[in-house]
């Protein structure tokens, strides 16, 4: 699914899609799972396996988004990982997906909490 963000079309996939990939598939080659809110709401609860890099540290944290399998942004709302989504695809990342609904979608579905 591809979705609006500002101006720009970015690739998407609901929480329930994510979750699915996610579980299907093997931890160290399959899709990652990347949480950019604060540390704060992070800790407050976020989606099983989820790898936290805020979105302030992004750029210092490049090294740590991979580029030859799938990766799932997430925040609370879809907003944040828009974004991060936005600027990975601009800088030649060519398998990253906004959740969509974020965090909050993620709960309301009832779908794994840590």
């Amino acid at each position: 699914m591809v979705n609006r963000f500002g101006n720009v079309q970015i690739p998407s996939l609901n929480p329930q899609d994510a979750w699915q990939k996610l579980a299907a598939n093997n931890k160290e080659t399959g899709p990652l799972l990347i949480d950019v809110r604060e540390t704060w709401e992070f800790r407050s609860g976020h989606a099983r396996g989820a790898l936290h890099i805020p979105m302030g540290e992004v750029l210092q944290r490049l090294h740590e988004i991979p580029t030859d399998r799938d990766v799932f942004i997430i925040c609370q709302s879809g907003s944040r990982s828009g974004s991060v989504v936005k600027y990975l695809t601009n800088n030649g990342y060519t398998r990253v997906f906004n959740v969509t609904g974020g965090t909050g979608m993620w709960q309301i579905l009832g779908l794994p909490i840590e």
